[in-house]
């Protein structure tokens, strides 16, 4: 195995909003391809109970648009600090949040426009359960959604995990006849990305963000 190929990939996989190719059409066969990928991902207790709902419709990403950006315009209203981090000017996060900021704004107004959206979802209603039962049902979802981003990135094709149209997940499901005991745990907007080669981003150095034996402790020396 080529450690680099894999970094490369690990590290370079973005989210992808501006550069979403609006006007290509991204094959059945390739989305096809990476969900196969996707599900040897590990689930919990072997349970499988992962579904992707391609959706390519028209209609019905329109009206999955209109949901996310509802739910955009009440997010980008609320006061800092009660759905996003108030971050200190010294932040590299605040730095970046203009860039952020700009590039879900185009998403939220062109999101229709995207050539297929793709809602994974699980088996099971945890909201009212406990910790244990909400992490092993996401648990069993995540680590699939994820390898299918990365199948599509070494595809040339783009998506962005997006949540905001849970806000108005009935709504949703009515539109994509999901049945009640089944939970939507994101939206990607999938497309082929146009332009250069995507980068590794800027993040927080690891060892302000990695604990040995007990929170707040440095690795030993």
């Amino acid at each position: 195995m080529d450690l680099r190929v894999v970094d490369h990939l690990l590290t370079t996989t973005r989210s992808v909003r501006k550069r979403l190719d609006l006007a290509r059409p991204v094959e059945p066969a390739v989305l096809e391809r990476a969900i196969e990928i996707a599900l040897q991902a590990p689930t919990g207790s072997n349970s499988q109970g992962w579904h992707f709902l391609v959706v390519t419709d028209p209609e019905k990403r329109a009206a999955l648009a209109g949901l996310y950006r509802r739910a955009f315009e009440a997010y980008a209203s609320a006061p800092a600090g009660t759905m996003r981090p108030e971050l200190p000017p010294d932040d590299p996060r605040a730095r970046q949040l203009p860039r952020i900021i700009d590039s879900a704004t185009y998403l939220a107004e062109h999101l229709h426009e995207v050539p297929v959206h793709v809602v994974p979802c699980v088996e099971g209603r945890v909201e009212n359960a406990g910790t244990l039962a909400q992490a092993s049902v996401y648990g069993s979802i995540l680590p699939a959604v994820w390898s299918f981003m990365l199948a599509l990135r070494a595809r040339g094709v783009g998506s962005a995990w997006t949540t905001l149209h849970i806000m108005y997940e009935q709504e949703a499901a009515k539109v994509l006849g999901v049945p009640d005991s089944v939970t939507q745990t994101a939206l990607l907007p999938v497309a082929y990305y146009k332009g250069a080669e995507f980068k590794p981003a800027g993040r927080l150095p690891a060892r302000q963000r990695t604990h040995w034996n007990t929170w707040g402790k440095r690795r030993p020396t």
